[in-house]
């Protein structure tokens, strides 16, 4: 079972290319082929998903009503903005551009483990998206922890 946890601070390479955190490397799953999925966020950052956790959320999706238009617009907006990647030896793996300009990332990044997936943010709009005060936290948590 995979289990993100935790935020590190990386950079891309010349050439657009990510090494995953050996932390979150070692909580993927083992197999010949380290395959990743990688989605626009509904945040302006990138989601990473290993090929397992991706294929849940794809069950959800692609089984929703076909004729349903707001189920159609869903598939249309989440899936056409999916790729599939594989790590190199490295541990790399290579982001493709439109997604950087999406994510509006440059360079530096920031990847935060949460549960099943690896959120990639663009340092300075991560920290825009952070809960500053401590009662707002407590009070989220009473909200969907107490239920």
């Amino acid at each position: 079972m995979t289990f993100f946890t935790s935020e590190y601070e990386s950079k891309l390479d010349a050439k657009g290319r990510l090494v995953l955190p050996s932390r979150i490397k070692a909580q993927l799953p083992e197999g010949d082929v380290q395959e990743l999925v990688i989605r626009r966020g509904f945040e302006p950052c990138l989601i990473v998903y290993p090929m397992v956790e991706f294929k849940k959320v794809f069950s959800k999706i692609s089984g929703l009503n076909e004729f349903n238009e707001e189920y159609r617009k869903l598939q249309r907006n989440f899936l056409s903005g999916v790729v599939t990647v594989e790590l190199d030896n490295n541990g790399r793996f290579l982001v493709p551009k439109n997604m950087l300009g999406y994510a509006q990332i440059e360079k530096d990044v920031t990847l935060v483990g949460t549960g099943n997936k690896v959120e990639i943010w663009n340092p300075s709009i991560y920290e825009k998206h952070l809960i500053q005060d401590p009662s707002e936290l407590s009070k989220l948590a009473e909200k969907f922890l107490n239920e």
